[in-house]
Order: C-alpha cells, then structure tokens, then sequence
C-alpha cells in the first residue's frame, strides 16, 4: 500500500502552528520569569496562564461572529498577525521601560493576545479536513499535528529556561517575537480548496432568497444547539471534558508533589518523569501515524482501547512507590493517550458537515478552557484536601467514566464513524 500524501497547503498549516506553539511557550515562560522579577509573588506569576485561559474561552464564545464572515484560512491569518503585532508591541514596551514598565499594561497585551489565540485551534482543527482527500489522511494529519503539538511542548519547556538563562529576558522576547513573524508568513500559504467557505455559502443563501441575515444571538448559539441536537458530539464532547478534568493533574505543579510525596524523590525525578511523559506521547503519537490504515476502519474501538488504557496505567502509577516502575508507567501512557486524543479529534471532524465544524469547535473550545480553569482550582483543593495519592486515583476513575460514556453512546459514535468511512 501506499502512504497517504497530505496536501501542500496542510504542511504549511502545520509549519505555522508548530512556529506559533513554540512561540507561546517562549513567550509564556519569559513573561512569567519578568513578573517573578518585578513582584516576587508565585500569585501575580500564575496570573499569565489564567488570563489566558480566560481571554481563551471568552475568545471561543466570540468566535461564531468572525467565522460567519471570513474564510478559515484569513482568519488564521488575522489571529497570527494579530499575535504578532501585540507581542512586537509588548516586546518594546518592555525593553524601552525596563524594571519601570507596568504589569497592567502586560497584563492587558496578553489578553488581547490570547483572544486571537483564542479562534487558532478551532481553525486550525476544522480547515484539516478541507486539506485532506481521504480517511487515511485525516488521521494521519491529526496524528501529525498531536506529535509536533508534544515535541514543541517537550523541547520548548526544557530549552526556553536555557534561553532566557543564556541570553536574557529582553532577547527571548524579542527571538519570540521573530518566530510569531514566522508563523504569520507560514500562514500566507494556507490555501482552503476551491469550495465555498461557511461564509460564502451562508451569504449565497441570503442572497438568492432575500432572508435576513441571522442575528448575532442565533450565530453564538449554533455551535452548541448542534452539539446539544447530535449524540455523537454531546458524547464527545463529555469525553473531552471528562478527560480535562482529570488531565490537569499532569501540570506540572501537581507532579512534583506527586514526586515528593509519593516517591520520595527531589526535583531531578520531577524532570524525568516530564521527560517520559512527553517522550510517551511523542512516540504514541508516531506509532498512530504508522497505523492509519487499522485505526482508521475502527475508530471507536480505538478511542475506547486508549482511553481504558491510560485510566489503568494512571490508576497504577497512582499506587506504585518504585521509581524505575514509575517511568515505564508513564511512558506507556503516551500511547495510549495520544491513541484517544487522535481518534477523538477525528471523530469529531466527521461528526458534523465541515460548514458547521468551526462553530461546533468553537463551542468545544469554550467548554474545555472552562474545564481546565475549574479542574486547576479543584485538583489543588482535592490535592491538600485527600493528599496527591487519592488525587491520581481520582483522575483514573474520571477517564473510566469517559470510557463509560463512550460505551453508553456507542452507537451514536458509530453512525460518526460510519460517516467517516464513507466520506459522508
């Protein structure tokens, strides 16, 4: 058989996304050594991630409005110029001011950073099916687009302290801000094919027949009627929930307590269990890749397999106190997880016409920044509430409850695959 071959305009998509991930965690990393700086407190320091959640989700309610007007491709273009342009603006703020620059200031670049950032993974993940001719394919750029997402988050975590350490704050900003240069030019490149965008068709059907133009309140809410009307998408988008809930609990505050308490170890532990973690979903990630053809004729199976898979491995981590055992455990989980993630993305992409995925993602979007503001805030009470031992085995229970859900909606999620094995 041959290997399914992506499309050109895909690999700029994903050339684009890979720069501006890489971005975000330069910038995210430098930005909260600088608050560190100037305040001294962890609290002002965890501001950074929280105004970005938030600026996300409210950014993902917003979202609607924007996609019904322009085509998915400009408006990755408008987030990652917009990106661009705020951090370039941010970046000599800061390096004019100096230790005399206002956080407020920063504060609000971010969030309006972050609300462009906001429509990225809605577009991003509704324009791979528009890049992609075949099943195969689809999977196959999910499963591209999980592994880059890992190698970014893995090698820009451990290398971004090493940059800030060796050539300063001031310079990493300002390399950040050349690669979000990067990222925007990539996205010159991304070329929808020649069908009508969601835009277009709906402004056609306005046209032809004289209706009104939907209102705002009917265009913010489509997303989550179509979600609340198919089976498939409620149960999906439980499962993403679910799995948000209980995914925090691999921030990385979270695992170092697990490391000392647990395992009785120092920091150093803390880095190898990150290290096989992301190595494990790196390598889930290309063990997908090379099984497109098997996982994409039973994509439920699959989900439910990978699902399963990572609530066992969690729940004996949870419980095991041997540090070699440790790390075998959670380097199999990445897998297992990424097995799940890439299945559940695809069948998402199928569970709906492609006119209608943006607003769904959108929605989805929301959903999950909310999950993750609520899970941070809830793990850290259970954590000092039960102890961190009961918090894992909690996070296991929770995704066997996803596969739980997964089974409940099995047929539903079916007729969903069954689009995608047909094409529609």
């Amino acid at each position: 058989m041959t290997r399914t071959r992506l499309s050109r305009p895909f690999y700029f998509l994903w050339g684009t996304q890979s720069a501006a991930n890489a971005a975000d965690v330069l910038y995210i990393m430098a930005l909260t050594v600088l608050v560190l700086d100037h305040t001294g407190s962890l609290i002002s320091a965890t501001l950074v991630p929280l105004f970005r959640s938030l600026s996300q989700m409210l950014s993902g309610l917003l979202a609607p409005l924007l996609i019904e007007r322009f085509r998915l491709s400009r408006l990755l273009l408008l987030s990652q110029s917009g990106q661009f342009l705020f951090f370039g603006a941010m970046a000599l703020y800061l390096g004019t001011q100096g230790s005399s620059a206002s956080l407020a200031i920063v504060f609000v670049l971010i969030f309006a950073m972050s609300f462009l950032d906001g429509w990225t993974v809605p577009a991003r993940n509704a324009l791979v099916p528009r890049l992609t001719a075949s099943r195969e394919g689809l999977l196959r750029a999910n499963g591209l687009l999980s592994v880059s997402d890992q190698i970014v988050q893995f090698a820009g975590w451990g290398l971004s302290g090493l940059i800030i350490v060796w050539i300063g704050t001031s310079y990493t900003l300002l390399l950040t801000a050349v690669i979000y240069a990067v990222a925007a030019l990539l996205t010159l490149q991304v070329k929808e094919p020649q069908t009508a965008s969601p835009a277009d068709a709906g402004s056609a059907v306005h046209a032809e027949s004289d209706a009104p133009l939907p209102s705002t309140r009917a265009v913010l809410s489509e997303g989550w009627k179509i979600i609340w009307r198919t089976p498939s998408l409620r149960a999906l988008t439980a499962i993403d929930a679910i799995d948000m809930l209980g995914g925090s609990v691999w921030v990385g505050a979270f695992t170092l307590i697990f490391v000392q308490q647990a395992l009785g170890q120092g920091e150093e532990w803390w880095g190898f269990i990150n290290a096989a973690y992301f190595a494990g979903t790196i390598g889930g990630g290309f063990l997908v890749i090379s099984a497109v053809r098997r996982i994409g004729s039973s994509l439920l199976r699959y989900m439910l397999i990978g699902m399963a898979g990572y609530g066992l491995l969690t729940f004996l981590y949870a419980v095991n106190t041997n540090l070699i055992l440790a790390l075998a455990l959670v380097l199999l989980m990445g897998p297992f997880a990424e097995l799940s993630i890439v299945t559940r993305r695809t069948l998402v992409q199928h569970s709906v016409d492609s006119t209608q995925l943006p607003k769904v993602l959108s929605a989805q979007a929301t959903v999950l920044h909310l999950f993750f503001c609520i899970s941070l805030l809830g793990m850290a009470w259970a954590a000092e509430t039960f102890g961190i031992v009961k918090l894992y085995i909690f996070a296991a229970v929770l995704t066997c409850f996803a596969v739980a859900v997964g089974m409940v909606y099995a047929k539903s999620l079916r007729i969903a695959e069954e689009r995608e094995l047909h094409g529609h």
